[in-house]
């Protein structure tokens, strides 16, 4: 029997995620990157910039990119980082609190639906996979 590459069904996985948050927020025309910054920052703490790439998995050209458009429609706001003058803090407005909190609703709803059916040590054990190959630290 030939076992699939889990990293490619993570990758199929990923884009029917995407796909489906897409349709679900279609109304907040925004970008899947645009998404998961907001996402990541949902849960109102501010980020300097290199936190926020790191979290959202993303390289520092393409983030400029997603920051840019995040803040010219009022949904974020930059600020030199008071303990490292070369670091930008990246925070929330009070509509991007609001955006992020929908966005973070739709993830949640879809991860619950996703996973209804699986017992919870399974789920634990997909959360610890998933954090090794990010090279989290647990």
């Amino acid at each position: 029997m030939v076992t699939e590459i889990a990293l490619l069904a993570l990758q199929r996985a990923t884009h029917v995620t995407l796909h489906q948050l897409s349709l679900a927020l279609s109304d907040l025309d925004l970008t899947a990157s645009e998404l998961n910054a907001l996402g990541n920052l949902g849960d109102g703490k501010a980020r300097t910039t290199s936190q926020l790439g790191a979290a959202i998995g993303t390289r520092p050209t393409t983030l400029t990119g997603v920051v840019d458009r995040l803040e010219s429609r009022g949904l974020i706001t930059r600020a030199a980082s008071p303990a490292d003058r070369r670091a930008t803090v990246i925070t929330t407005t009070v509509e991007g609190r609001r955006v992020a909190k929908r966005i973070r609703k739709a993830m949640t709803d879809l991860e619950r639906r996703a996973l209804a059916g699986l017992p919870p040590e399974s789920v634990e054990a997909f959360r610890v996979v998933l954090t090794a190959l990010t090279g989290e630290q647990t």
